[in-house]
This record gives C-alpha cells, structure tokens and sequence, in this order.
C-alpha cells in the first residue's frame, strides 16, 4: 500500500512507518516537528519507501498520486504542564490538530478512496466511573477544564470520523490508544513511567504521589503497533481499546522498576499533586480487540522495560 501517515515524527508515528515499511508498504509521512522529533525519522531518510514532508496538518493536504490508507497520529499528548511540548502549553494547536486536522485528512481519504484510520486515545473516558473501561462506556470527562484541550479534541475527532463514515462511506476505523511506552518516547513526558524510570537508572528515590495506590495499564510500543495494523487491516468501524489489561498499582509499578534497574534508593510519598481531573484508574477492556483483531498484548512489563532501558540511558548519557 500506499500510505499516509501524520505525526510520523512522534512516538508512536515513527514506530508505526517502521512497521509498515517492514511490511512492504510506501510511506508519506507529515510532521511540523512541534512535538515530534527529527531523531525519530532520521534512519528513514534516503529510504526508498518513506517520503518526508514538513507540513501542519490543520492546513490543507494535498498528496500527488494514489494514496491507500490515511492514518492521523498527529497530536501533542504529553500531560507535563511543565513541559514546553505538553497540550497544556499547546492548547490551541491541539485542538486544531484534532478538529481541522482530523477534518483535512478525511479529506485525503475521502478524495483518494483510502481507508482511514484515528489515532484516538483512553482519554475520552476521562476520569472513568466505569472499570475496566469498555468502548460502549461515554466518559466522564469536563469540557472545559484544562485537559479539555486534549480529551475533547480527540472526541470531536470521533464524531467527524463517523460523520465522514456515515454521510461519505469512507472507510474508517477509530483506535483508543492506552499508556504505552517504549524507545523514542519523549522522557519529558510526565506520565508515570518515564518519570520513575528517569529517577531509577540516576539512582534517585523514586517520587510517588500520594498513597500510590492510583492504578495504570502500560502497554509496550511493538504490542501497540501491531494492534494498530491489525485494525487497518480489519473491517471494524467502531472504536477499539488497544492497550495492556494488567493493571497495577503505582507502587508496585515504582517497586518492578526499581528491581529491573537495580535501584536501591527506595520510593519516597509525596502529597497528591495531580493535575486536575487526572484519572485515578486506567484499565482497558481489550474483548473486541481479541474479538476482532485476534490481538492481545504479547510482552510483559519486565520484558518491555529492559527492551526501553538502552533507549533510556542513552537519552541520560549513562553508561
């Protein structure tokens, strides 16, 4: 295939053009590099079956020649308010990332008869008052607080990608992605694991908010992608949690970490200081995806962390 990611310079994006490359496909990537990064793209250049392109997605798209699948990744998704590249800092290109970018690259599929596939995210259900979270459950989420920027983007994204389903019969599918982890991701993230982990492998005791006991699901990249690919080869419409249904406190989750890297500085409390409306439980229910895509998660947590590691440490310079 013929296949046009955006974000391709992220996390998630990148890993995504590896595998579809892999795979044997022709792939045009877009990225304005807001949070995406050139290091993550950077093997790829000079291949014969990327094409590169600096482009904002809420600006129209316009790709010469066939194009068979559209997949739009493009988004800022870090929590940290402390860093530059978090929704936060970023409120209004993430939304226009999710309303006019979701809106042009429809567009693109719509024109070129290409299948569609979003990038959407656990955060629709905001703070889930229904556990493990399923896809028929609508969320719990505040439309006007500051993670709004985020969730509701990523829910108006939903409701056009159906509208162009319905009115236009484009061929669309809508993943929700759960926590995942792994090489390439930004260490300035603010989610649980690139913040223990950082702590761990500089031999720091390990900061945990509150009495830990706030759960979360961690989900390694290589088990995410290929989810990923398995929907867009799939004739599923409707939404599908993908992500790892072992859900874990997180003190156990600092306890595996510091075990894994061999830290023996501990774990220190701190008061809660979690940013308003941030879940206290994340936990996919994955039933359609092993219903429809015969996917299920494949690493453990220890197998996907000493996989992360090398990356890691490398970003910290530690030998």
């Amino acid at each position: 295939m013929r296949v046009l990611i955006t974000g391709v310079a992220g996390f998630l994006g990148s890993h995504l053009c590896d595998r579809l490359i892999s795979d044997g496909n022709e792939v045009i990537g877009l990225d304005n590099f807001v949070t995406g990064s050139v290091d993550n793209i950077a093997h790829l250049m000079g291949n014969e079956h990327f094409l590169f392109r600096k482009h904002d997605v809420s600006n129209y798209i316009f790709v010469r020649g066939p194009i068979d699948a559209v997949l739009h990744f493009a988004s800022p998704a870090s929590p940290n308010p402390l860093s530059p590249s978090a929704y936060f800092n970023l409120p209004i290109q993430t939304m226009k990332a999710g309303a006019l970018g979701t809106h042009n690259t429809l567009g693109v599929a719509k024109a070129h008869n290409a299948r569609f596939l979003l990038a959407s995210t656990s955060e629709i259900y905001g703070d889930p008052l229904v556990h493990p979270q399923v896809e028929t459950y609508v969320g719990n989420v505040d439309p006007i607080g500051p993670r709004s920027v985020y969730d509701e983007a990523k829910r108006f994204a939903e409701s056009l990608t159906m509208a162009y389903h319905r009115q236009h019969g484009v061929d669309t599918r809508i993943v929700r992605i759960f926590n995942t982890y792994g090489p390439r991701m930004d260490l300035n993230d603010g989610r649980a694991l690139p913040n223990l982990l950082k702590q761990a492998l500089q031999g720091q005791p390990l900061t945990v908010y509150g009495n830990g006991q706030q759960t979360r699901s961690f989900c390694y990249v290589d088990d995410l992608v290929d989810g990923v690919v398995r929907l867009l080869h799939s004739d599923e419409h409707l939404p599908v949690n993908i992500g790892n249904p072992d859900e874990m406190s997180l003190i156990a989750f600092a306890e595996a970490i510091n075990r894994i890297v061999g830290n023996a500085a501990g774990i220190t409390f701190v008061p809660d200081a979690r940013s308003e409306r941030d879940p206290q439980r994340r936990q996919p229910d994955i039933t359609r995806a092993r219903e429809k895509l015969g996917w299920g998660p494949r690493y453990t947590l220890e197998q996907g962390l000493r996989k992360t590691i090398p990356y890691f440490k490398q970003r910290l310079a530690i030998t």
